[in-house]
């Protein structure tokens, strides 16, 4: 395979491992984790939790960066290579499913980021802080409210890949990244001393050790873990075409799992209290962060330089996410139809802005993102899982990763099967939910 990339590849392995997290940290960290936690037994959701991201990033999230690397291209020369071993053709046509996955996510993603970007304004000029949240929040969440700050999104997006994977990718996300963390763990110093934030601790801690009886509830760690850790069978496999072939694979998945779970439960600890500390009910989705934290900024002391640390960091966590998303769609043309770099990239801006411009109000939004999310995405990561681990076969993806460190053990080969079996169980079981993750 042509190992020769347009756009590069990482130079450093924080480089790698900021860019993956900033792929898998996105606003299912932020505006869903935190509540789920407290809806699903507190510390003891945290269990089931952490054991299906241990599985996902061991056999999923490895696989993917293992079959990217090995083949040195995205998801259609990477299905379509596995398929030539076997003698069979059809594989690039089954990788663009996945890539449809990844290109659905980014148009309603587009959307919320460009949301995010105005409240960032917002935040600056104290708008936000008005007093009538929701008012603000249903004036920009309509059928074209948001051209300006959605076009914003994207185009920044594209400039900075257009800068290649070294200079774009890497050089970003080592300032993003470590601002949103940096920023999230001020803003969860000062909500530790709000009166009252005690009892959004114990939301979020306090274990329900019944929970852990009810099936619901490994379902929903289930799902949240998978699209967490940001496995769709396309974005994380183009940044492993771009990995050098002496870093360790393992390694790289298990800090990228362990930094995006920091990241949520930063989220949580900075979110929930917060809101608790000024009575206000819990909830999830955009409302929570686009009505419900303007509220808890509006009372708090300092609110206003709190709500520019907060919207800027979710900026930067969704900028990063796009980021990825972009680059495995503008990968699929540059690649398949030869077109160059820039033009790929541009083109998959156009589409992705094009196509989001209807889905701007909040219910085309919330339509189109259930639509992708729960039957199209899902299945193009499963898709791939079954490629890689029942048609590749583990053993080549553990020669793979062996590569850069140790070569797992054959009880690899088993839990990479039973991964398929759970790839497969969060397809069938966000249908039949109606949304999982």
């Amino acid at each position: 395979m042509n190992h020769d990339k347009a756009g590069g590849k990482f130079t450093s392995s924080l480089g790698f491992v900021l860019a993956a997290v900033g792929s898998a940290v996105g606003m299912g960290n932020i505006w869903l984790f935190p509540y789920r936690i407290g809806q699903y037994g507190g510390g003891a959701f945290l269990i089931p939790y952490f054991l299906f991201v241990a599985l996902f990033s061991y056999v999923g999230l490895t696989g993917e960066f293992a079959l990217g690397r090995l083949t040195g291209t995205g998801a259609m020369g990477s299905l379509d290579y596995v398929l030539r071993q076997k003698g069979k053709r059809g594989g690039k046509l089954l990788g663009v499913i996945p890539l449809l996955g990844v290109l659905g996510i980014a148009i309603g993603y587009s959307v919320v980021v460009g949301w995010v970007l105005r409240y960032t304004a917002g935040s600056v000029t104290g708008s936000i802080l008005n007093g009538d949240a929701q008012g603000f929040f249903n004036a920009l969440a309509v059928d074209f409210g948001s051209v300006p700050w959605h076009l914003a999104a994207v185009v920044v997006t594209v400039v900075i890949l257009v800068l290649g994977v070294a200079g774009g990718i890497e050089r970003l996300s080592k300032v993003m990244m470590p601002a949103f963390f940096l920023l999230f763990l001020v803003i969860a110093i000062r909500v530790a001393f709000l009166p009252g934030a005690a009892e959004g601790y114990r939301y979020l801690l306090q274990p329900d050790w019944s929970r852990l009886l009810d099936p619901e509830t490994w379902v929903m760690a289930m799902g949240q873990a998978f699209f967490s850790l940001s496995i769709n069978g396309a974005g994380m496999l183009i940044y492993g075409s771009y990995m050098e072939k002496n870093e360790s694979i393992l390694r790289h998945a298990g800090m990228t799992a362990v930094l995006d779970t920091l990241a949520a439960l930063l989220a949580g600890f900075a979110i929930i209290p917060a809101v608790f500390a000024f009575g206000i009910d819990p909830t999830s989705g955009p409302a929570l962060m686009f009505v419900t934290l303007p509220q808890v900024f509006e009372q708090m002391p300092g609110g206003r330089v709190f709500a520019v640390f907060f919207f800027l960091s979710v900026v930067f966590a969704g900028i990063t996410s796009l980021m990825n998303m972009l680059e495995a769609c503008g990968e699929a043309l540059n690649s398949t139809l030869g077109l160059s770099r820039r033009l790929s990239l541009l083109t998959v801006g156009v589409v992705t802005f094009g196509a989001g411009l209807f889905v701007e109000s909040l219910s085309g939004m919330g339509g189109w993102m259930d639509l992708i999310t729960i039957y199209v995405s899902p299945f193009g990561a499963l898709l791939v899982a079954v490629c890689l681990y029942f048609v590749l076969g583990p053993d080549e993806v553990r020669d793979e990763l062996a590569l850069g460190g140790r070569r797992p053990g054959p009880a690899f080969n088993r839990l990479a099967r039973f991964y398929v079996l759970v790839a497969g169980a969060v397809w069938a079981l966000g249908i039949y939910y109606q949304g999982i993750g």
